[in-house]
């Protein structure tokens, strides 16, 4: 027997059915949750950047440091 799983998302912390929604309010909802997974994966990438940004910053304070010996 298959589960009866509602489709919903919450926004404004008010639940609504996917599938009571117009077709026009379907595709809203699809592009905010396609930003949605593109916003985190854009952070990912920067948290990345950020963390090997550092660690050159951290090897060039060395070279300078070594230098000065």
């Amino acid at each position: 027997m298959a589960k009866n799983e509602k489709n919903t998302i919450t926004i404004d912390n008010v639940e609504y059915n996917v599938d009571e929604l117009s077709n026009e309010q379907k595709i809203i909802v699809n592009h905010l949750l396609d930003l949605d997974r593109k916003i985190g994966s854009s952070q990912f990438n920067l948290d990345q950047l950020n963390v090997g940004k550092n660690a050159f910053m951290n090897l060039f304070k060395n070279t300078l440091e070594n230098n000065d010996g």
